[in-house]
C-alpha cells in the first residue's frame, strides 16, 4: 500500500465534466483524489452550467480537445489510476475508449453519468449505447446507481435481487466488475451490490438522510479509483470509498439552496 512518508503519491486521472459550483465532476474528483493521498490530474469533457439547484446547460468539448488534454498528462506522468464521469457524446466516448485501449492508462473506474441529481439528462441514448459497447469492457469496475443501471440494462430494479440481475447483465455486456449502488432504495441500510468477475458481495453501510448529496456518485467513483491507485483490492477499495462518502455526507457543509455538496476533505478510514 502507498506510504505517504516514503513514496511519491500515485497519479490519478479523471476524465469528466466541469461543475462550476464545485460539488461534482472534475472538481469533486480532484478534491477526492487529494484527500485520499493521490496527485490529481484531469481532462474536461464538458463545461456545464450548474449549481446545487440544477443543471442549466452545457458546452461539450470535442473528441480532439479531450485527447489533447489527456496526452500531455500520460506522456509526463505514470498514471496509477483513472476514472471517467460525464462523457457527453458518442465521439468523446469513442476517443476515451481509444485512449484506454492504445496507451498505458490503467483500467478505469467508469461512472456512467446519465442524469444529474436535479434530473437533467446529461447524455442521450446513442451516447449511452456507445458507452456500453466501447467503454464498459475496458473498465476495472462500473459504478451505476439504480436509475443508471435501469437505463443501461432495461431492467426495473426494486430490491437487492434486481440489483444482482442488473449487475449480472452488465457483466454479460462486457464489464469485468459492476457496483450497483442502492442509495435510491432508501432502506435502513445503504446496500450496494458488487459483482467482480462473478464473485458477488453485498456491501452495507448506514443510509444517511441528508440534503447534501450533490456529487456523491462522482466522489465515490473517484475514491474507488484513488484506493486502487494506492494498491487496494477492489472490494477493499469500494469499502473504503463507501466510508469516505458516508463521512463526507455526515460532515457536509450547509451550502447552497438545493442538493448541497459533501465535505471532500474528511480524513479517509482505510480500515473499518
Amino acid at each position: 500500500m502507498f506510504d505517504p512518508e516514503t513514496k511519491e503519491p500515485p497519479v490519478a486521472l479523471t476524465i469528466a465534466g466541469f461543475d462550476p459550483s464545485g460539488g461534482a465532476g472534475v472538481v469533486a474528483d480532484l478534491k477526492t483524489f487529494t484527500a485520499l493521498g493521490c496527485y490529481a490530474t484531469a481532462a474536461v469533457t464538458s463545461l456545464t452550467f450548474q449549481n446545487t439547484q440544477g443543471v442549466y446547460g452545457a458546452v461539450h468539448q470535442t473528441a480532439e480537445a479531450v485527447r489533447a488534454q489527456v496526452l500531455p498528462v500520460i506522456e509526463d506522468f505514470a498514471v496509477a489510476c483513472a476514472k471517467t464521469g460525464m462523457l457527453p457524446t458518442r465521439e468523446v466516448i469513442a476517443e476515451v475508449a481509444r485512449l484506454f485501449r492504445e496507451t498505458a492508462l490503467p483500467a478505469p473506474v467508469v461512472d456512467p453519468v446519465v442524469r444529474s441529481t436535479s434530473g437533467y439528462d446529461l447524455i442521450d441514448d446513442a451516447a449511452l449505447a456507445a458507452l456500453t459497447r466501447e467503454l464498459l469492457p475496458l473498465a476495472r469496475v462500473v459504478t451505476p446507481n439504480i436509475p443508471e443501471a435501469e437505463r443501461i440494462t432495461g431492467l426495473e430494479i426494486k430490491d437487492e435481487e434486481g440489483m444482482l440481475r442488473a449487475a449480472r447483465l452488465m457483466r454479460e455486456l462486457g464489464a469485468r466488475a459492476v457496483l450497483v449502488k442502492g442509495g435510491h432504495l432508501k432502506s435502513l441500510k445503504a446496500i450496494d451490490v458488487l459483482d467482480d468477475e462473478g464473485r458477488v458481495s453485498a456491501l452495507s453501510g448506514e443510509w444517511i438522510k441528508s440534503g447534501s448529496t450533490h456529487g456523491t456518485g462522482c466522489t465515490l467513483a473517484a475514491a474507488i479509483a484513488a484506493c486502487l491507485g494506492r494498491g487496494l483490492q477492489l472490494e477493499e477499495a469500494v469499502g473504503t470509498a463507501k466510508r469516505f462518502v458516508a463521512d463526507a455526507i455526515r460532515q457536509a457543509p450547509r451550502l447552497g439552496h438545493g442538493h448541497g455538496p459533501v465535505r471532500h476533505d474528511v480524513r479517509p478510514r482505510f480500515e473499518d
